[in-house]
C-alpha cells in the first residue's frame, strides 16, 4: 500500500485525490489546501493548516501553481521524505532541499467538472535516487498503463510540444468561435472536422496530415480569408500560413 498526501486540491490535485480514492494498492492519508472545498466539508483528512501535514506518507504530492513549489515545498513540518510536484514545466530543483525531490507529471488536460480517464494518460516521473524513481513508478501504475521516467530537460521539452498541442489548439478553437458567432453560426458545424483532424494523427505524421490553402499555395483563397479577420486574427493567420508554407519549401528541398 503506498501512502500519499496531496498538497493542493486544483484541477490537478481534485482529479488525482479521485483517481487515488478509487485505485487499490493507494491510500490518501490527507490533502492539504488553504479553503476546504464544499464537496469534501465533512472529510477529516483535508487539513488547511500547512503545519498539520502528517510525517508519515510515502510520499507528498505537489499539486500546485509552478512558482509556488518552492514556497509551499518549504513549510512542509518534516524532513528527508519524497516530496513529487505535478507540474511539465518545472524543473526538479524547484523543490524545496528539505526533502528528497521527485516529479509526478500526468501529461494531460484538466478542468475541475470534467471526467477524467487515467487509464491512457502519460505519468512522467523523475526523482533523485532509483529507490523514490522505483516508487513513484509503482505509484503511476496504479492508475495509468504509461509511466515513463524522463528527466527535467526532456519533460520541459515534452511541456511546451503540449503547450502547441493543447494550450494553442484551443486559442484556436476561440477565435473560431469568435468568427462563427459574429454570423450567429454554431461551432458544432466545425465538431466532425475537429474530430477526424484529430483521428488522421493517430495513423498520419503531421506533414502528411496538413491540408489546406497555405499546404496547396492557394494565394486567392488565403487573400480572401484575411479580409474576413480582424487585425489580431490576420496576424495568427499570417504566422501560421508562414510557417506552413516554409515547412513545405523545406520538404520539398
Amino acid at each position: 500500500m503506498i501512502t500519499v498526501v496531496i498538497l493542493g486540491f486544483g484541477n490537478v490535485g481534485s482529479h488525482l485525490f479521485k483517481v487515488f480514492e478509487t485505485s487499490a494498492g493507494i491510500k490518501v492519508l490527507q490533502v492539504y489546501t488553504r479553503s476546504i472545498p464544499k464537496e469534501t466539508t465533512h472529510d477529516k483528512r483535508i487539513v488547511t493548516n500547512i503545519l498539520e501535514i502528517t510525517p508519515k506518507a510515502d510520499v507528498y504530492i505537489a499539486a500546485v501553481p509552478d512558482d509556488t513549489i518552492h514556497s509551499i515545498t518549504s513549510q512542509l513540518p518534516f524532513t528527508n521524505k519524497l516530496v513529487a510536484h505535478t507540474c511539465g514545466g518545472a524543473a526538479l530543483e524547484a523543490i524545496s532541499n528539505n526533502n528528497k525531490k521527485g516529479v509526478f507529471y500526468p501529461l494531460q488536460t484538466f478542468s475541475k467538472n470534467k471526467e477524467i480517464d487515467f487509464k491512457n494518460i502519460p505519468i512522467c516521473v523523475e526523482a533523485q535516487n532509483k529507490e523514490d524513481l522505483c516508487l513513484l513508478t509503482n505509484l503511476g501504475t496504479l492508475i495509468s498503463q504509461k509511466v515513463c521516467a524522463i528527466n527535467s530537460y526532456e519533460r520541459s521539452k515534452l511541456h511546451v510540444a503540449a503547450v502547441f498541442v493543447n494550450n494553442f489548439v484551443n486559442e484556436l478553437y476561440h477565435i473560431s468561435e469568435d468568427i462563427l458567432r459574429k454570423q450567429q453560426l454554431d461551432f458544432s458545424l466545425l465538431a466532425p472536422l475537429i474530430k477526424e483532424t484529430a483521428n488522421k494523427i493517430k495513423y498520419l505524421t503531421a506533414a502528411q496530415a496538413q491540408t489546406g490553402p497555405a499546404k496547396r499555395g492557394d494565394k486567392k483563397t488565403i487573400q480572401t480569408h484575411q479580409g474576413l479577420l480582424t487585425a489580431q486574427q490576420q496576424e495568427v493567420y499570417q504566422l501560421l500560413t508562414r510557417s506552413i508554407q516554409k515547412r513545405n519549401i523545406s520538404q520539398d528541398e
